[in-house]
């Protein structure tokens, strides 16, 4: 599971627990400027991952760590498809975070509220 919060300007998601080793990242900074917006989406958890490259992939276990898809790189932190979240990113290593939170509603609502312009 992932902590999503505000700093300085950032959008910041931490790792907890084993996640960190599964995930093979503890922390990702992105600046709201390339935040283009973030939904609750359990279903993206039936999507197709594409190549692993980096972490941890047990169906309908856990999906953790980079992600290529179409070209694209996407980081997952995902173990129950219900708290799953979407973050939509622009001009950043990776193309969409994919992110277990504890309350998908609070963390899309704050994402959404800081981006808008």
């Amino acid at each position: 599971m992932a902590t999503v919060s505000i700093d300085s300007g950032n959008l910041v998601v931490e790792m907890e627990g084993l996640d960190k080793l599964w995930a093979l990242k503890s922390r990702l900074e992105i600046p709201l400027a390339n935040v283009r917006g973030a939904t609750a989406d359990p279903g993206m958890v039936r999507q197709p991952k594409g190549i692993r490259t980096a972490g941890a992939h047990i169906p309908n276990v856990i999906t953790a760590g980079t992600f290529r898809l179409d070209g694209e790189r996407v980081f997952w932190d995902v173990r129950d498809a219900e708290k799953a979240i979407v973050v939509e990113l622009a001009d950043e290593r990776y193309a969409r975070l994919v992110i277990q939170v504890d309350d998908p509603r609070s963390a899309v609502d704050l994402i959404e509220r800081s981006v808008k312009r």
